[in-house]
Order: structure tokens, then sequence, then C-alpha cells
């Protein structure tokens, strides 16, 4: 019986991506799940049948233990709210990959590196733009300073996308954030949207200013990297946006997102409104002992490049042969294989 790939929320914005890119490489071998069976059914019939449909919810803790004999990797896109159903596949011997950007799961994902490796399963946390895309970078200025004594991650997101609902919540629920960034190896406690630090953009954008966010990139690289201090920071396109949502902290409106009303009402205008354009850019402001790089990647489709990111990692890992034990991305994936396969798909690479 052929193995196959279970994509978790495979009918979604980046999970129907993912399948999209998954299915010519492994017609018949992709299967995509979700609470609603007919929506994955949908999407399966569009593909020809070369994907398969299944209903799924992670949300039941025993449905780890009754994923088919076949099951080799599971992709997950969506947020889950405990470890339970990842260690029951570890436990399987099943291949993990999280395309997710919630910082405390992906640390209580960290915990089952013993179980991976008992059951020869390899799990990839940071798998998609930020984090994902912002580690490899990050990755690729160490490997030219050679030690990276501080790094500002930079992104900037067109809200002309039609993103989904996951990616709209997680950014509003994280809009008036406190947590954790790591300065000259110490935790020190900072606010989403609290400080600003301006940049210079590539693809004609000039300097912007960003704000600091609750991107989870920035307390895995001082560990898998050994960078003494990360911080990210975000900035929309269009750039009035950005002012906005600074001037609605910094006057003490974005509070009023402690009411799930609110919050609602926020997802649902941002569903129904575009602003801007669909660019995306990712740059890395490296500082290194002696000298200093950066680097940056631009394109347009947030979701595209997180599916192709995850694509590539699934194909890889599906029929490659990785050391067991849980990794983020940059631990396992050479930066400049992976930025060359953004390019050959019309992605943009800038190095100063």
């Amino acid at each position: 019986m052929d193995d196959k790939i279970l994509i978790v929320g495979g009918y979604g914005n980046v999970g129907r991506m993912i399948a999209l890119e998954l299915v010519d490489l492994f017609p018949g071998r992709v299967i995509v799940a979700g609470r609603n069976y007919d929506k994955a059914a949908k999407l399966a019939e569009s593909t020809g049948m070369k994907a398969l449909p299944m209903r799924l919810d992670v949300g039941n803790a025993g449905e780890g233990h009754t994923l088919p004999d076949d099951i080799r990797l599971v992709i997950m896109c969506l947020d889950l709210p405990d470890i339970i159903f990842v260690k029951n596949c570890l436990m399987r011997g099943i291949h993990y990959i999280d395309i997710t950007a919630n910082y405390g799961l992906l640390f209580r994902i960290e915990s089952l590196d013993s179980e991976a490796k008992e059951n020869d399963a390899t799990a990839v946390l940071s798998v998609g733009l930020a984090p994902g895309l912002t580690n490899l970078l990050a990755a690729q200025c160490k490997s030219r300073l050679g030690r990276i004594e501080r790094a500002d991650i930079f992104i900037l997101l067109g809200l002309g996308e039609a993103h989904g609902e996951a990616a709209i919540r997680w950014t509003i629920e994280n809009l008036n954030r406190t947590f954790s960034v790591q300065e000259n190896g110490i935790a020190r406690q900072v606010e989403s949207l609290g400080e600003g630090k301006r940049t210079t953009f590539p693809e004609g954008i000039n300097k912007r200013t960003a704000y600091r966010f609750n991107f989870s990139d920035q307390w895995a690289l001082p560990r898998t990297l050994g960078i003494p201090s990360v911080s990210t920071w975000l900035c929309f396109d269009p750039a009035l946006m950005t002012t906005l949502f600074a001037l609605c902290k910094k006057t003490g409106l974005l509070g009023m997102l402690r009411f799930k009303a609110v919050r609602e009402l926020m997802v649902r205008i941002f569903k129904t409104l575009h602003f801007g354009s669909d660019i995306y850019v990712v740059k890395i402001d490296a500082e290194g002992r002696e000298t200093s790089c950066e680097c940056a990647v631009s394109g347009h489709g947030e979701a595209r490049c997180t599916a192709l990111i995850a694509s590539q990692v699934a194909a890889r890992l599906f029929a490659g042969s990785f050391p067991p034990g849980v990794f983020h991305i940059e631990q396992l994936f050479d930066p400049v294989q992976m930025i060359a396969v953004l390019e050959e798909k019309g992605m943009k690479y800038y190095s100063i």
C-alpha cells in the first residue's frame, strides 16, 4: 500500500494551495482533511481525484490513534488546542509539519523530541513565511557572517490579499499582545505595536517604520542559531494602515480587543474589505561582530509563499531521509536551495 500525505485543514486558504502543489508530485497519495467532509470532497473533485477527501476532527483527542496505517506524513494547517494529536502521530512514527505561528504551541511540540526520536519520526516546525522564510534568511545571514550578534526581522504584508480567516484572526488577536524578546540573551517583555523601527525595503518601497509583533521566529532563532538578540517588526501596505494601527495602540483603542465581539467584528471587516496590494517583503538586518549583512525576499501572495515552502519541505521529507526528532526549518533545510526554488516561482531575492 502506498504511503500517503495527510493535510489537516487541506481545504482552507493555504491548505488548498499546498494540496494543489503536491497532487502533481504524488497523485492519489494526498489526503485533504477537516471537519467538513463536503468541502474536502469538493477540493478532491477539483483535482480530478488526484487528492482524496477525509473527515477529521483534530480537536478530538482520539483522532491521532485512528489515522489510517498508510499515513506517512501529516501537514498541520490549523491551530491546535493542545499537542495530543501531534504526540499520537509521532508515537506512531508519522512525520509531522506545522505551518502555524502559535509560539506557545510550537514550544510544547518541541517537548516531544524524545518521542519523535524513539519512533523514528521527524517533525518540522516554523514552516511558512513568518516563521519559516524569516528563519531561513536568518540562517543565510549567519552563513555569511559566521556569528550574528543581533537580527532584526522586518515583514511587510499587503492587505490587498484575500487572507484566510485563521490568519486574520491570529493577526487581530495579537495586535494588543504582550510577549518576550531576547536582548543580549536576556528575555524582555514588550508589546505588539509598542515600539517602532525604521528600515529600507527593496521593490521601490523604500523607508518604512515597522512595529514589534508577536511572531514566533524571534523566540526560536536565539536557540536554533545562537543569536543573542532577535526582534521581529511588522508593517502593512498601504502604509496608512500601519500608522492607523500604531495610533490605535498609542491611544489605547486596541484595548477594546479584549472584548470578543470587537475581535469578531474586526475579523469580519478584514475578511470583506481588502486594502492596498498583495505584496509581501521579508527582510533581515543582521549584525556580526565586525560586519553586517542584509537580505530579503519579495513576492505577491503571502499564502502562496507559505504553501510553496510547505510543499517543498513536505516533498523532501516524504520522499527523503532525515534525522528523527523535532526541528525548526532552518535546522534541516539549506536556505540557498529553498531561496532558489522561490526564485524559480517568480519571487525575488536581494542580498546586500
